[in-house]
């Protein structure tokens, strides 16, 4: 079985599960959200995506198995997320990306997808370089439908609370130390699987020869 993470695109939109694919609750104010029709508000994604692609890039990865999603994160700088605005924790620190949403299927949950996906976008923005963390709006009693990642999976993979509150706290994941965790879970799998050798030790070095009768050559 194989797993991997790819880049969201609008290519690769339409494999979101339904409704996500066309949820707009951190993509837009309250307000313009609810003034859009079904139709209107999955073309409004596609526009979202498009928009946050070409100013910024990469913001969302789908995890793969066997070729098929089974869930996906999206990822951006607070600008391009005004739902935000309407939390109590508001707003995200001026050097930290929002992690907005993290989804898994349920017939894939408890199997490390939602820790797979954190990887391929911590490993996303630190290639990017520039970026000191991530933060996120924990739901600290549990998943409020797919809009809002529960605190108690955000502080698993490394979250810790910037800012508290009794239900919503804001949540942050430096990526220095994303890139320290990162290191150390593949060190473990190579050793697990037993890809890693051991240090190569210099030949021994080969002994001088000797002429015909006992005695060193002359050298030069």
């Amino acid at each position: 079985m194989s797993r991997k993470t790819v880049r969201l695109t609008l290519d690769n939109l339409a494999d979101l599960p339904t409704p996500c694919r066309s949820c707009l609750f951190w993509e837009l104010d309250p307000v313009r959200r609810d003034r859009l029709c079904e139709e209107d508000r999955s073309l409004e994604k596609e526009v979202w995506l498009s928009h946050v692609l070409r100013e910024w890039g990469s913001c969302g990865r789908l995890a793969m198995v066997d070729d098929q999603a089974v869930g996906y994160a999206i990822y951006a700088p607070a600008a391009f997320v005004p739902g935000s605005s309407a939390f109590p924790t508001a707003p995200i620190s001026p050097d930290a990306v929002q992690l907005t949403t993290v989804y898994v299927d349920e017939d894939h949950a408890g199997g490390g997808i939602g820790r797979l996906l954190i990887q391929g976008m911590a490993r996303d923005l630190i290639k990017r370089g520039g970026l000191a963390a991530i933060e996120a709006f924990g739901d600290s009693r549990g998943r409020s439908g797919h809009c809002v990642v529960p605190a108690e999976f955000l502080s698993s993979v490394g979250f810790k609370t910037q800012r508290a509150h009794p239900r919503h706290p804001r949540m942050r994941m430096e990526l220095k130390s994303a890139l320290t965790w990162r290191d150390e879970v593949e060190q473990a799998i190579e050793k697990l699987l037993g890809v890693v050798r051991p240090a190569v030790r210099p030949a021994p070095k080969a002994a001088r020869p000797h002429a015909r009768d006992g005695r060193p050559p002359a050298l030069g």
